[in-house]
C-alpha cells in the first residue's frame, strides 16, 4: 500500500495528539446550559440570605454584649437569655441555608462535569471519523491523488487547506489542555465542598443541642430564683462566696503538690506558638499577676485568659495534640469550677484547658489539629456570662484527677496543679 507523504504527516500527527492528550476536541455543547444558570440564581439567592442572617447575628451578639455589661439583674440575666436563644435559632437558620448552598454548589459542579463529559463523547466521535476519512484517503496512490485535481492551483489550495486544519488542531490541543486541569479542579472543589456540607450537618446537629441547652438554663434560672430579684440576688451571693471559698481551698492544695517544672522542657515564649481559640478575638480578663520576671498564677488572681463569646461559637484546639481529658463540673452541685470543659496535651510541653463550654465535641483519646473545633463557647460553672476560659499549663505539673478531699467539689473530676505549672497564655498566642 502507498502512502501519499502529506496525508502522512497529518494521521500521525492527528493519532499522537488523540491518544497523548487523552481527550477530544473542544466542540460547543448547551446541554445543561440552562440547568447550571438557574442553579447558578439559587446559589446567589442563598448567598443574599446568609449574608442577611450574619447581620443578624452580629446584631444579637452586640446587644448581648451590651447587656452583659450592665448589672447583673434577673431582667438582664433573661434578657440575655432570650437574645442568645434567638441568636443560636439563626444560627441554625444560617446553617441550614449553608447546606442548602453546598448541595446547590455540588449540583453545579456535577453539571459542569457532565457537560464536559459529553463534550469529551461527541468530539472523540469526530476525531474517530476524521481518523477514518483520512485513513481512506491515504490508500490511494500519488498519482490517483494527483490525478483528482484538475489544476495545480487545486492541488495547491487543499494542501493549504489540510495545513490549516493542522493550525486549528493545535489550537483546539491548547484548549483541551486547559479543560483537562478545569476538570481536575471542579472534581477538587466537588470533593471540598463535599467535606463542607458533612462538616456543616454535624454542626447543625451540635447547634440544635445548644438550642435546647439554652432552654434548659433558662428554665433553671427561673427555677432557683422564682422569678424574683431578690431570691436572684440571694443566689448570686451565694455563689460568689462558694467559688471565693473554692478558689482558695484549690489554691493551698496545688500549692502543696510540689510537683516537678522544668523551664527547660517548655517551648521559649514567643507569640504565635499558639492559635486563638475562638474566630474572633474579645478578652475580658487576662492572667493573674507577674511577680519577679516571670508570669505566675497567685492566689486570688485569675489562672487563665478570659475571652467574651456568645454561648454557640465554635470553640478551637489552639495547637494540635491528645486530648487527656474531657468532663462537667455542674455534674457536682456546689462545685463553681470550669463547667464543661476539654484539655488538649500539645506534643510541645504544654497543655490547654478550654472551660465553660455549653457542648463538648471532643472525646477522651482524640487527636485533634490546629483550629479543630472542640466544643462551643457557654456559662457553665461559675461564669458571670458567656464566655470561654483558656488556662495554659506545663504539662510535667498538671493532672487530671478526682478531687476527693474538696468540699464544694468533692470527687469532681478536674485538672490539678502546681501554681508552677500555671503560664500565661499571653506568652504563647498571637500578638493582639
Amino acid at each position: 500500500m502507498r502512502f501519499h507523504p502529506l496525508h502522512s504527516i497529518f494521521f500521525v500527527f492527528v493519532f499522537s495528539l488523540l491518544f497523548s492528550l487523552g481527550l477530544p476536541f473542544l466542540a460547543p455543547v448547551t446541554s445543561a446550559q440552562t440547568k447550571v444558570e438557574e442553579l447558578q440564581v439559587k446559589i446567589g439567592e442563598r448567598s443574599n440570605q446568609i449574608q442577611a442572617l450574619e447581620a443578624e447575628i452580629s446584631s444579637y451578639n452586640r446587644e448581648v454584649d451590651r447587656v452583659g455589661k450592665e448589672a447583673k439583674t434577673l431582667q438582664n440575666t433573661l434578657k440575655t437569655l432570650d437574645l442568645t436563644q434567638k441568636k443560636v435559632n439563626t444560627d441554625l437558620t444560617l446553617t441550614q441555608r449553608k447546606i442548602s448552598k453546598a448541595d446547590l454548589t455540588i449540583d453545579e459542579l456535577g453539571s459542569n462535569i457532565q457537560t464536559t463529559g459529553k463534550q469529551i463523547d461527541n468530539n472523540t466521535e469526530v476525531i474517530r471519523d476524521m481518523i477514518v476519512q483520512i485513513y481512506q484517503e491515504e490508500q490511494q496512490t500519488a498519482v490517483e491523488t494527483f490525478l483528482q485535481y484538475k489544476t495545480f492551483n487545486e492541488l495547491w489550495d487543499s494542501l493549504e487547506s489540510l495545513r490549516q486544519v493542522q493550525k486549528q488542531i493545535k489550537f483546539k490541543t491548547d484548549e483541551l489542555s486547559g479543560l483537562k486541569v478545569d476538570l481536575s479542579d471542579k472534581k477538587s472543589k466537588t470533593e471540598q465542598e463535599q467535606k463542607r456540607l458533612s462538616l456543616l450537618k454535624e454542626n447543625l446537629d451540635d447547634q440544635k443541642k445548644i438550642v435546647e441547652y439554652n432552654k434548659q438554663e433558662k428554665a433553671k434560672v427561673l427555677t432557683q430564683t422564682k422569678n424574683t430579684e431578690a431570691a436572684y440576688k440571694t443566689l448570686l451571693k451565694e455563689k460568689e462566696a462558694q467559688k471565693a471559698s473554692f478558689e482558695k481551698e484549690l489554691f493551698e492544695y496545688e500549692s502543696a503538690l510540689k510537683l516537678e517544672v522544668d523551664p527547660s522542657r517548655l517551648p521559649d515564649p514567643r507569640p504565635g506558638i499558639l492559635s486563638w481559640p475562638l474566630d474572633k478575638v474579645i478578652v475580658t480578663q487576662r492572667f493573674g499577676k507577674t511577680s519577679a520576671s516571670k508570669r505566675l498564677y497567685k492566689s486570688g488572681s485569675h489562672n487563665g485568659v478570659d475571652f467574651g463569646a456568645p454561648i454557640g461559637t465554635p470553640v478551637k484546639s489552639v495547637l494540635g495534640g491528645l486530648v487527656v481529658g474531657v468532663g462537667n463540673t455542674d455534674a457536682h452541685p456546689g462545685c463553681y469550677s470550669f463547667g464543661k470543659w476539654v484539655m488538649v496535651k500539645h506534643p510541645n510541653g504544654l497543655s490547654t484547658i478550654y472551660g465553660h463550654l455549653s457542648l463538648v465535641k471532643a472525646v477522651e483519646g482524640q487527636n485533634v489539629e490546629t483550629g479543630d473545633v472542640i466544643g462551643y463557647s457557654g456559662n457553665t460553672g461559675y461564669s458571670t456570662g458567656p464566655h470561654l476560659h483558656l488556662g495554659v499549663y506545663a504539662t510535667q505539673g498538671v493532672r487530671i484527677e478526682k478531687y476527693a478531699s474538696s468540699r464544694g467539689c468533692k470527687d469532681a473530676r478536674i485538672p490539678l496543679a502546681d501554681i508552677k505549672a500555671y503560664l500565661d497564655p499571653f506568652e504563647y498566642l498571637p500578638s493582639l
